[in-house]
């Protein structure tokens, strides 16, 4: 027979609002409501096949109300296999071509959530893995549901006071850099150490965190790493006093961004940037941060803000986008004004219950669309099915943070773990699509595939 109904998937409180945009367990959101009066019993199955993190609900399903209908959502896989399970939606960071749920059943759409860095799964950056899946929220604005500007709240955020440049230049007087680094996360795929380091040689950086550390914070509240995470005033205000933050993102991805761009923004300090090769499509005007891309060397970055750091008017012209008014690009208004969620918003949902309405929505007019296929006897076409694109990730492959790949060594640390990383992830991705196509579900396939393909390619070589 078939397996048991979720349960648990009655009456939940209608009012309750959701957090920002955090994964905490919260009161159920319902959706923006509808007119759908089927039972639970006869509405599609959303399942999260990622369980570590979520659901965001309390129990172990829930029902959603969404615009065009609605759904139960459930993290229970006894329903995995059920014929009314619609969609499966994965973690991008937890999902592992090695593990996924095979045979792949062909009534079941695969949705992938994955707002976190590249880094996290390189599989999703190539073709073949992200190609597995129908729907996609990632950072990229090509996405099906973006999450681009997910690290910013809203353009107030952006317009908070600046510290007075005055108090800035008193604060250089008494020995502290220009220029601010806070990295304790050190071997990353933007391999952003090795320029630092490079930099360092030619204009002061204070480094606070692991990565490079040469300066230690003035209290043990503030060396605690929890402090700097939750954006505690005390540490804001701390280094809310330097001129320039060395914003350097984990992964290089085209919109990739994130609080270490638009929280030096909102304190006023200079962000120098690396990371999303489009930023400059986001920002407020065409002044206000400083691009590591654009200078031949490091040697050239640090003289321009050694120049700006003399020169209090040109470096005032960053900060412009402050002033009222100061906000020019439009893309940028219009895609806060645009995106349904919101982030640290109680008014709002929060993106992952944005997803699934948006999911849940797609499933409810892909079973119309097949029941009245069905019924016109194949006059009306079925629907077809929606397939993610290379560009709704497609990260390019990881380059050192300074130099050519050919300059590092043979047992550079970086060079042995991300590149290999980004090229086996490739063979994953081909693995699994390889299994899916011939209907195969034994895990121990996987690995010979895996075989074959890492052979063909050294043969290629």
């Amino acid at each position: 027979g078939e397996p048991a109904e979720p349960c648990g998937a009655e009456g939940w409180a209608q009012d309750a609002v959701p957090p920002g945009a955090a994964f905490v367990a919260a009161a159920s959101y319902r959706g923006p409501g509808n007119n759908d009066t089927r039972s639970n019993k006869a509405l599609p199955i959303l399942l999260w096949w990622s369980g570590s993190l979520f659901p965001h609900f309390p129990g172990d399903t829930e029902r959603i109300d969404c615009r065009r209908g609605s759904c139960l959502v459930t993290r229970s896989r006894r329903v995995a296999r059920h014929r009314r399970t619609k969609a499966l939606i994965f973690y991008g960071t937890d999902f592992r071509a090695y593990e996924a749920p095979l045979p792949r059943l062909p009534h079941q759409t695969w949705a992938l959530f994955h707002e976190e860095s590249p880094m996290n799964n390189y599989v999703l950056s190539h073709s073949p893995g992200i190609r597995l899946f129908n729907y996609t929220a990632t950072f990229r604005r090509e996405s099906d549901y973006p999450l681009t500007l997910q690290w910013l709240p809203g353009t107030a955020y952006l317009r908070a006071p600046a510290v007075p440049l005055a108090e800035k230049d008193a604060w250089r007087r008494k020995g502290y850099g220009p220029v601010l680094y806070m990295q304790s996360h050190c071997d990353v795929p933007s391999d952003r150490d090795r320029y630092v380091r490079e930099l360092m040689k030619y204009i002061q950086v204070d480094s606070y965190g692991k990565c490079l550390h040469n300066r230690e914070l003035p209290s043990e509240r503030l060396r605690d790493t929890s402090t700097a995470t939750t954006e505690d005033s005390e540490f804001m205000t701390f280094i809310a006093r330097y001129k320039f933050h060395l914003a350097l993102e984990n992964a290089i991805c085209d919109d990739y961004m994130t609080e270490k761009l638009w929280r030096p923004m909102h304190l006023g300090a200079v962000p120098v940037y690396r990371g999303s090769p489009a930023v400059r499509d986001w920002m407020p005007n065409n002044l206000s941060i400083i691009l590591i891309d654009d200078f031949d060397s490091p040697q050239e970055l640090a003289k321009y803000l050694d120049f700006l750091d003399k020169n209090g008017e040109e470096y005032l012209k960053y900060l412009e986008y402050k002033n009222t008014g100061g906000i020019k690009n439009q893309f940028l208004l219009e895609s806060l004004e645009k995106r349904e969620w919101g982030v640290n918003d109680m008014t709002l949902p929060n993106y992952l219950n944005g997803f699934e309405c948006f999911i849940c929505d797609k499933e409810n007019t892909r079973v119309r669309e097949e029941q009245e296929h069905k019924k016109s006897r194949g006059k009306i076409p079925a629907p077809r099915p929606h397939i993610a694109q290379f560009k709704h990730m497609g990260c390019p492959m990881p380059t050192p943070g300074f130099g050519s790949v050919e300059d590092l060594s043979g047992g550079d640390s970086w060079k042995e773990m991300w590149l290999q990383d980004y090229w086996q992830s490739l063979d994953q991705g081909e693995a699994l699509t390889a299994m899916i196509h011939r209907n195969e579900s034994h895990q121990g396939r996987f690995w010979d595939y895996m075989h074959e393909i890492f052979l063909k390619r050294t043969k290629q070589h």
